[in-house]
């Protein structure tokens, strides 16, 4: 573990950190959010207006945003039905599935270090 996450003097932002790359990708406020409720539904696989139920407080069009970006990084599917009105899917990719272990992990390690839980505060 000595040159993790970084070597002794090197500035994190003169590197090509691993956790920053992460966090520009999914450390969004409703990025991680969006990515747990499509892990957590049935297939992996929700539809646009479940989702806008679903992530309480995201407005339509940065819901939008989100989900092209999550698409454009290779994390999220979209699948479009010819139907009136359109009817969209959205789905883990195969990248996205790989993150939710990951994002256990750090929920494992967080729900230890709120307070109340462990007897830490704050």
């Amino acid at each position: 573990m000595d040159q993790y996450p970084l070597p002794k003097g090197e500035n994190i932002y003169d590197t090509q950190c691993p956790i920053l790359y992460a966090m520009e990708i999914i450390g969004q406020k409703w990025k991680l959010p969006i990515l747990w409720y499509i892990g957590d539904a049935e297939g992996q696989v929700m539809r646009y207006k479940e989702l806008e139920r679903k992530v309480v407080g995201i407005t339509p069009t940065m819901l939008t945003k989100c989900l092209r970006e999550l698409e454009n990084d290779g994390l999220i599917t979209r699948k479009q039905y010819n139907t009136i009105p359109p009817t969209v899917e959205y789905a883990l990719a195969e990248r996205g599935r790989s993150l939710l272990p990951a994002l256990e992990s750090v929920y494992q390690w967080a729900e230890g270090q709120m307070p109340g839980r462990t007897g830490r505060e704050g």
